[in-house]
């Protein structure tokens, strides 16, 4: 990316004519994190200044399906209108592995009376960001994102298997913190780096997590709206590089049975209009606002958990002691808790939400865990006593299943009035609609156990 920002179309055309770019990837999120667009030549892009498509594109199931019926028409109109997608200048990038200088733009979506459209996912975010800034304030974020490395799989009913690294071997064991796990696969890293390099994008550390084949890339904390960006393009990104040495790369909450699943880590902050950290008091103790967060975590993840965890696969990470959350309690530099509390300075206070799954998306995500410590802030909500044993001893206090998760989500009215009854909606149709399809396949473990026994 450019050095100097592009904050402007202006600014846009100029970097443009610098990269030489002769095509477009108009790009928008839909609410699975799915890329959707079109691709423009240059002059088609500047002449048009946006495109449009159908609003159903935003709003359909990972399986590409949406509901015939119900709720989901009162949202969106049942004669398929067009929604006009405007870029975002802030968002121009390199796409770094087209063969022709190409750039990717995120779009936002807009109805036909020029309002955002509000179950689009960037929308969602920028809903709850207002919020805040109303209040005079800015949240800062911080992602910590786990992936899987998987050998090619074209059967969908064969189970994944690490990749063969550099050694000509593949993982069998778990690796965590492995430098030399990590320089198995520096071919894919120095393009995964490359690539996020040429793009913009702020990534930090990048270590081997717990699994065999799992890594982790940490963002460096930003603005939630920039870093969900981030996060989408990464997805992309590592995605992309992977198959460009044979493997996979994927972002499902459990991949393989018997290893740990993948989570998105979020460290979550607050500074007000002069930059200070509204989580700790002028001596340095922590403030009110830092248990009222902490507080609304704790009374409205349950209710949110079909945001974090949106799939059917997603609750199979969920599990006792595999570095997954089962509870709502909270403690300082404890990882057996859903909310933790790192060791940091007064001015570096953060509480991080360990809930959430790598196959959420992004927007959504963010927006959900900021509107969770919103309320519990505008409710004072305080928070239970602090967890300084193990919490995995204790009971569950998440849902199970996407059923009991979408049940609690239906009926979270604060929720709905800080992300939007339409894209409530919207979403737990949709989701429904993804249920009801996972619930017709038969899988194995019933051929296997029920088959001849029942």
């Amino acid at each position: 990316m450019a050095n100097q920002p592009i904050s402007s179309f202006s600014d846009l055309e100029n970097w443009l004519n610098a990269q030489r770019v002769t095509e477009i990837e108009c790009l928008v999120p839909d609410l699975t994190g799915v890329a959707r667009g079109k691709i423009l030549p240059r002059l088609k892009f500047t002449e048009d200044r946006g495109m449009r498509l159908p609003q159903a594109v935003v709003a359909m199931g990972v399986t590409g399906e949406f509901p015939e019926e119900g709720p989901y028409y009162d949202v969106i109109s049942p004669t398929d209108m067009d929604m006009q997608l405007r870029p975002d200048p802030t968002t121009a990038r390199i796409v770094p592995w087209a063969t022709d200088p190409t750039a990717q733009v995120i779009h936002d979506c807009y109805d036909k009376d020029g309002q955002l459209v509000p179950f689009a996912p960037r929308s969602v975010l920028r809903r709850v960001c207002d919020l805040y800034a109303a209040q005079g304030w800015t949240p800062v974020v911080a992602p910590e994102l786990e992936f899987y490395l998987v050998a090619r799989n074209t059967d969908p009913d064969m189970p994944l298997k690490p990749p063969i690294g550099r050694s000509g071997r593949a993982e069998t064991s778990r690796q965590a913190y492995s430098i030399d796990a990590v320089n198995e696969f520096d071919p894919l890293f120095e393009d995964v780096y490359a690539y996020c390099e040429t793009m913009g994008l702020n990534v930090d550390t990048l270590i081997h997590e717990i699994g065999a084949g799992q890594m982790e890339i940490n963002f460096f904390h930003a603005h939630p709206l920039g870093l969900a960006d981030e996060v989408f393009l990464f997805k992309r990104t590592v995605r992309e590089a992977a198959l460009r040495h044979d493997m996979y790369a994927t972002f499902m909450a459990k991949p393989i049975a018997g290893e740990p699943g993948s989570a998105m880590h979020v460290h979550q902050s607050i500074v007000d209009a002069e930059g200070r950290n509204i989580f700790s008091n002028p001596d340095g103790s922590p403030s009110k606002q830092f248990d009222w967060f902490i507080g609304g975590l704790q009374k409205y993840v349950p209710a949110a958990m079909a945001l974090f965890a949106p799939y059917v696969n997603s609750y199979r990470r969920l599990v006792r002691g595999v570095a997954a959350p089962i509870n709502i309690q909270w403690g300082t530099d404890n990882r057996t808790v859903g909310i933790r509390s790192p060791l940091a300075s007064p001015q570096a206070r953060r509480i991080e939400n360990r809930v959430i799954g790598a196959d959420a998306n992004p927007y959504v995500a963010l927006a959900a865990t900021l509107a969770c410590g919103w309320l519990g802030m505008q409710q004072r909500i305080e928070p239970s006593p602090e967890c300084k044993g193990d919490a995995y001893l204790g009971d569950f206090q998440l849902p199970r299943s996407l059923g009991e998760a979408l049940h609690k989500l239906r009926r979270a009215s604060d929720l709905h009035q800080v992300l939007g009854e339409s894209f409530i909606t919207v979403y737990s149709e949709v989701k429904e609609i993804e249920y009801a399809e996972f619930m017709k396949v038969i899988s194995p473990w019933e051929r296997e156990h029920l088959l001849l026994h029942v």
